[in-house]
């Protein structure tokens, strides 16, 4: 579980999910009742407790306490300690952290709602960077959830006081991929302006041609320019806005990519891994349809198996209306088992584990032919958002074949012809792969 970082570090979360534990003294405290705010993740290990000189509660004492607590697996115990951190009158910082912390406690118990609702006030009044939630894989349970699918257009939209950074980052990214927007936006206003200048002197030329008399100038010349002028006016116009709409539209499409970059499968080692790390080591190909449709495509696949292997294929079979069965809900504490199973175990870092060569290559032995998604439902929503971008009606059967570096290569109507896949992908080693990543 990540919480809030320091002042010093322009209150950024610090996600660690190793047993270190970061101690921050604040300043201000007295040096005799000096308390520690740990920074610590939700799967570290251990955390750091209250110095025993702080023999009153604070919210301090709380979130340390609380961090302690989940650290030892006492969920219930640590969300009752961050929820008490609330009510003790915590500075920004504080508050900031013991809402991180209680969200990572809802989605561990798979209480969506509860924990959007704390992500949106941290985001709201407390400047956490919504990055932090994208990272974080502690809360990749959460990222399945419909909740931040909603959490997320907010931000993607820029909502009153939510979502800055993440809007921002979204705008990096369009302009990385279209460099030359702003300087096409500078053009479209700059010669508009100029036409409006021309447009301005000419007007009035204009009246005193159709006046005629001595000295009017040409009546044809001057109508002609001042319509040079205002259909350029009006196509400048035009082409700012196409522009606009063409930016917005990116966006979009960047934001699919990132939710489609934290969907999460399941690998035949039952090993629940988001798409994101699977990034340069798989060409995950989706397939949704009805369940007749897709099982006919994978058995038609198996006459490849091998050279798909090579290529690096990993079928994702989604059954339309899958996501949609109802679900026995339990009662008490905790998740239901299969929901706990599809959350990251305690200690378990995936973004870290993947950065090393040695645990790319198990990765790599884990993925086999074919994974599981989990989480249907949000597959089907984000499967159909791609439909109607593309001029497709949603829940038709179709077909999605991602690139190594995870961007959408192609898709199409209806199930794919292998052989012909077989022939467009080059294998896992060509120049054309790793030019690929």
């Amino acid at each position: 579980m990540a919480v809030a970082a320091a002042l010093a570090l322009n209150h950024h979360l610090l996600c660690f999910s190793n047993p270190r534990t970061v101690t921050w003294i604040p300043a201000k405290l007295n040096p005799q009742k000096r308390a520690y705010l740990s920074f610590t993740s939700c799967t570290s290990s251990s955390s750091s407790s209250t110095s025993p000189e702080a023999n009153v509660q604070t919210a301090e004492s709380c979130v340390n306490l609380g961090l302690s607590l989940f650290s030892k697996g006492r969920v219930k115990d640590a969300l009752a300690q961050f929820e008490t951190a609330l009510t003790l009158d915590p500075n920004a910082m504080e508050a900031q952290a013991a809402l991180y912390n209680k969200a990572c406690c809802h989605a561990y118990k798979g209480e969506g709602k509860k924990a959007a609702d704390c992500l949106r006030t941290a985001l709201r009044e407390y400047n956490l960077k919504f990055g932090t939630i994208l990272n974080d894989p502690d809360l990749a349970s959460f990222r399945a959830l419909p909740e931040f699918k909603e959490l997320q257009e907010e931000a993607r939209l820029g909502g009153e006081n939510i979502g800055y950074s993440f809007q921002r980052d979204l705008k990096l990214i369009s302009e990385v991929q279209a460099p030359f927007r702003g300087v096409r936006r500078f053009f479209y206003v700059a010669f508009s302006a100029a036409a409006g200048i021309s447009t301005f002197f000419t007007i009035p030329r204009l009246f005193r041609a159709i006046k005629g008399g001595d000295g009017a100038p040409d009546i044809w010349e001057t109508a002609g320019n001042v319509a040079i002028n205002v259909g350029g006016i009006i196509v400048l116009v035009l082409l700012f806005f196409w522009d606009n709409k063409k930016e917005e539209e990116q966006l979009a499409q960047i934001s699919r990519d990132e939710t489609l970059s934290r969907l999460p499968l399941r690998l035949s080692t039952n090993r629940v891994v988001e798409l994101v790390q699977l990034r340069d080591t798989v060409r995950p190909v989706i397939l949704a349809g009805s369940k007749e449709t897709v099982s006919l495509a994978i058995k038609k696949a198996e006459r490849f198996r091998t050279e798909l292997l090579k290529r690096g294929v990993l079928l994702v079979p989604v059954i339309w209306g899958e996501g949609r069965a109802p679900q026995v809900e339990k009662k008490g504490f905790g998740s239901p088992s299969k929901t706990a199973a599809t959350l990251p175990s305690i200690g378990e870092d995936f973004e870290k584990r993947t950065e090393s060569i040695t645990a790319k290559s198990r990765l790599k032995a884990e993925v086999r032919y074919k994974a599981e998604v989990v989480s249907p439902a949000e597959w089907e929503r984000w499967i159909k958002d791609q439909q109607k971008s593309e001029g497709v009606t949603p829940g038709e059967d179709v077909y999605i074949i991602l690139r190594l570096d995870g961007r959408v290569r192609r898709s199409g109507k209806g199930m794919p012809d292998w052989q012909q896949i077989v022939k467009e992908l080059p294998p896992m080693e060509a120049l054309l792969s790793k030019l690929e990543r």
